[in-house]
């Protein structure tokens, strides 16, 4: 074959296996165009074979999804997670966005309170679980924060969290800023994910608000029960009698007498925790807990709380305290706490559903019933969020 014709075939080749290339191939990259990710996140991260953020199975019967403008891709969560995991976002190299919010406990902290760098913090850590398809779309127990995306950045610059806050001796934002730019590994994923090696402050929030909305459970008892039917009210072929006793008290409201007394009906823990996400209702008020974590005085202004989804680990315990003071322990210290609720004084923000007639609800627990609610909040606990290594330490 003449050389002319060897030259026209091999282009002829190389078109085809370009046009060939499925959808998951047009953003291949070489992997020798990115040596410090290569070097660094060795058998964790692989650029041109990236793990499934974006494309992941979400049930039917799932109603919300939060993505705010800022849909999750595989490239923008792979550098959500780096981000999230890595301690040169503090100060002082020490703490990074997963020393308060653990894998192995749902993404929340087992600790009551969690220690930053110069100090721990006001609140207990929440779990970040299923953010991505919370009713409240609000965040902090405060709901300081109106989007996910505001929220990712604010611990970096609180002082006591991660340490660029700009006040106390503290460098701010700009000074993390350079001190990323100055890292190989972040040139080169900002250049892989927004096509330039610039690191901006919003960059670094649409890139960590990826990565955590895409941690997701869905893997539970109760989907596998919730799947087979037509809504949640029916019974579950795969739950136990009691299983199922528990998921309808969870959800039937209960029926008070003038003096807030519950005299029949369920429990009503949907009237806040609605399932199938089982997320707090955006318009709660605060549920009686009014401590400040290591502190004194009141604290009225927490009026959100995580999905109770994963609130229990695989072996029935549960991921950490709970509460924003940390203070309940066990389940059934939380069950104990709404079976009786007290109108504490200058507690003007008690939510409308724990008052019934202006009194405090009165529900009456069995312990049947305790057994039966606490049996069916295991049934919402996954098992892949635990393990799942698309969501665990790159380093």
């Amino acid at each position: 074959m003449k050389k002319a014709n060897l030259i026209l075939v091999i282009v002829l080749v190389m078109m085809i296996s370009s046009c060939s290339k499925n959808d998951s191939d047009t953003d291949y990259t070489p992997i020798d165009s990115y040596p410090n990710v290569t070097k660094t996140f060795s058998g964790k991260i692989d650029l041109t074979k990236l793990l499934n953020y974006q494309n992941q199975a979400v049930p039917s019967y799932i109603n919300k999804d939060n993505t705010n403008g800022n849909p999750i891709t595989d490239k923008g969560a792979t550098l959500g997670r780096v981000l999230f995991y890595d301690k040169n976002l503090s100060a002082n190299n020490t703490v990074s966005c997963s020393s308060c919010h653990k894998q192995s406990v749902a993404f929340g902290d087992d600790a009551v309170a969690s220690k930053g760098i110069n100090g721990t913090t006001t609140r207990h850590s929440m779990r970040l679980i299923n953010s991505r398809f919370s009713n409240e779309s609000k965040f902090f127990w405060d709901e300081r924060a109106a989007t996910l995306e505001n929220q990712t950045s604010r611990p970096i610059q609180d002082h006591i969290e991660m340490g660029f806050s700009g006040t106390n001796g503290d460098g701010n934002f700009a000074s993390l800023i350079t001190k990323l730019q100055n890292i190989g590994y972040y040139k080169e994923l900002f250049q892989f994910v927004y096509g330039s090696e610039e690191i901006t402050e919003t960059k670094i929030q649409l890139a960590l608000a990826q990565f955590i909305r895409s941690i997701q459970s869905f893997d539970s008892k109760y989907d596998v029960g919730r799947a087979t039917v037509n809504n949640e009210n029916q019974n579950f072929s795969n739950f136990t009698a009691e299983e199922n006793q528990g998921k309808n008290l969870f959800l039937t409201p209960p029926v008070f007498d003038a003096t807030g007394n519950r005299t029949a009906g369920g429990l009503g823990c949907a009237g806040c925790h609605a399932a199938p996400e089982f997320s707090i209702d955006p318009n709660s008020r605060n549920n009686g807990i009014i401590g400040v974590l290591n502190g004194t005085g009141i604290d009225i202004t927490n009026t959100k709380a995580p999905s109770l989804r994963d609130l229990l680990n695989s072996r029935g315990e549960p991921n950490g305290p709970m509460m924003h003071t940390g203070n309940l322990t066990t389940l059934q210290n939380v069950i104990g706490h709404y079976g009786t609720i007290t109108l504490a004084p200058g507690n003007t923000n008690l939510d409308q559903r724990l008052r019934p007639n202006g009194f405090g609800q009165k529900l009456n627990l069995t312990a049947t019933e305790v057994s039966a609610l606490t049996a069916f909040i295991k049934t919402l606990t996954g098992n892949a969020v635990y393990t799942d290594a698309k969501w665990s330490s790159p380093f």
